[in-house]
């Protein structure tokens, strides 16, 4: 290859929606965005990291036919380099020496010509690469054209030292001009802000610019936002591509005594946190749906606001042609549900369908008669309502090919508040990480905004009396949900707290929250593991979603100790009955 000094660079950035398993159709995605950057001159394209094998590929890496697919892959494309175009910066799973890394190639003339391994391996929150990862040892920069670029992998440049291995400071003092850092970092609530600072820290240590590569789109539960960017060596933003959209943008670099730096270029606006929440909902539904080549969606449709806001992300993620929804009434179906349901699907203008449910909860409850002689009805007979509407809608999806969308929000999922094979039942679910204050937030801001890309009407999607209502199970007469919770906005504050924070009892009590309330809380909150295993993925907004990242024991009798002179406490640990405490259901 030829080494001569260049000083000036055209440097395109491939921010781009790639799919995990998918080796062929990346490598499609590669060449037709390398074909953008030859168009646009560039004399380099880089890719978000592993974007071969799509990320994060999780134990599929460890498939050595799967390890050899994404080898051959990089290996095609370094062969096309020979033609001339762009160089290619790839993040590939590498095997050497009987080691598996997580490596960046840079591609060109026809050949591999380097390859850096990622140092640092993240292994919190929704990352365990230590799991399928070996650790590559502290690299230097590699040379193209001249140019000394450092290779740092997402976490090398993430980590507080301590025991990581400083690999910005390595590439600095071995030479590095130019960071370039491909990512896979996931979306959470202000995440734009956390890369920005960590990006600015690693640039006021090396004096170095920085080009940051994230990639755009959604994997199980997980929605990647994009928002690649650039910082020169004065921590001035070089360029900021948009969040949730897909992007291949050449950026123009000239060197100035000794120092890179990049022409301005574009400069998209900060996402508002309601507006990127929403966002990161309809996307990662859409991407779900799509990669898993479901036909459309189908959800049960109560008038309430968790199956009104599924329904408008539904729809603004896929079109009204693909979504159904489906009212199941009963005898406790107020009157205003059937009216608010109906004024959702005119606004939204999607299939709607009415299939009464009475003669099925009948049904069953005749043939258990005999097994329940004697017993008191209870929350059971409630419960057969939920599981029978469960079983329609899975009967709905099973004869159309149509997913269905389970609509509990993360209130009810941090205590238990729905019902297992009834409205729990589905494959996805779009709010299942947003708490109840959020899913009205979000539902207000909808009807006077709609999102970039989105396929659903303009705007006042959800009715007013929707956002306004007191939310009901209704699964008895005059059931409100504070029958059994407290009001939301008490709620959904110790939930963060518990959750997201993982504050004691006492921190809570002293913040100035009811003990006895928060001692009951808790005690939902354990008491539902059980229920969030077996729950639908959803999307993560959150900095701690269930799932991925807060991974607690179903079997768990640890009290904080702050609570064992608190009433509820004494309540709530009297016995195995303790688990149907302020629950839709055992």
């Amino acid at each position: 290859m030829n080494q001569r000094l260049a000083d000036k660079l055209a440097i395109a950035v491939a921010q781009l929606n790639a799919i995990v398993g998918d080796v062929s159709g990346n490598l499609e995605r590669a060449r037709a965005a390398r074909a953008v950057a030859a168009r646009d001159h560039a004399d380099l394209i880089a890719f978000s990291e592993l974007f071969i094998a799509g990320y994060p590929p999780e134990d599929l890496v460890l498939k050595p036919a799967f390890q050899a697919a994404c080898r051959t892959a990089v290996e095609t494309l370094a062969r096309e380099t020979a033609a001339g175009g762009p160089a290619v910066l790839m993040g590939t799973p590498w095997v050497e020496d009987a080691k598996l890394y997580n490596a960046y190639a840079l591609v060109a003339g026809g050949r591999i010509e380097a390859i850096r391994f990622k140092v640092n391996l993240p292994n919190y929150g929704v990352f365990d690469e230590k799991r399928v990862f070996a650790a590559g040892p502290v690299p230097g920069p590699v040379s193209f054209r001249g140019v000394r670029l450092g290779l740092p992998v997402c976490e090398d440049t993430w980590t507080d030292w301590g025991d990581y291995e400083n690999v910005v400071e390595c590439l600095a003092e071995t030479g590095a001009e130019l960071l370039m850092v491909p990512n896979g970092s996931p979306y959470w609530r202000d995440k734009a802000d956390v890369r920005i600072n960590v990006s600015v820290a690693r640039v006021t240590e090396s004096g170095l610019p920085l080009i940051y590569i994230n990639q755009v789109g959604g994997q199980d539960e997980l929605v990647f936002d994009g928002a690649s960017f650039a910082l020169n060596a004065d921590r001035s933003i070089a360029f900021q591509l948009p969040a949730f959209r897909e992007a291949v943008v050449t950026t123009h670099w000239s060197r100035s005594d000794g120092v890179w730096r990049s022409a301005q270029g574009p400069i998209a606006a900060a996402e508002d946190p309601d507006k990127a929440d929403y966002t990161a909902c309809m996307l990662g539904l859409r991407d779900y749906v799509e990669k898993n080549r479901f036909k459309g969606i189908v959800l049960g449709l109560s008038g309430g606001i968790d199956s009104a806001l599924c329904a408008a992300m539904a729809t603004d993620a896929l079109g009204r042609e693909r979504v159904r929804c489906v009212m199941l009434p009963y005898r406790y179906t107020s009157r205003e549900s059937l009216e608010d349901a109906a004024a959702i699907v005119r606004a939204l203008g999607v299939r709607y369908d009415i299939v009464p449910i009475e003669s099925a909860v009948h049904g069953l409850e005749a043939a258990l008669a005999g097994v329940f002689a004697g017993a008191p009805r209870d929350v059971t007979e409630e419960n057969l309502q939920a599981r029978t509407r469960g079983t329609i809608l899975m009967a709905i999806s099973n004869k159309f090919g149509a997913m269905v969308v389970t609509t509990g929000n993360k209130s009810e999922m941090s205590v238990g508040y729905a019902t297992l094979y009834g409205d729990m039942n589905g494959g996805f679910n779009p709010i299942k990480d947003l708490y109840k204050s959020e899913v009205y937030r979000l539902g207000h801001l909808r009807n006077h905004w709609k999102p970039d890309g989105a396929l659903g009407p303009d705007r006042d999607v959800i009715p007013q009396n929707v956002l306004v209502r007191a939310p009901s199970a209704e699964l008895r007469e005059n059931q409100t949900d504070q029958d059994t919770l407290p009001p939301y906005d008490i709620l959904d504050q110790i939930l963060e707290r518990l959750v997201e924070r993982e504050e004691s009892i006492s921190t809570i009590a002293a913040a100035g929250f009811d003990r006895d309330t928060a001692v009951k809380v808790e005690r939902m909150l354990y008491l539902a593991e059980y229920k969030r295993r077996q729950a639908a993925p959803g999307v993560k907004v959150t900095l701690k979603n269930f799932g991925r990242d807060r991974r607690y024991p179903i079997v768990n009798r640890f009290l904080d100790p702050g609570t064992v002179n608190s009433a509820a406490d004494r309540m709530l640990v009297k016995g195995p009955a303790m688990a149907k405490a302020g629950t839709a259901d055992f």
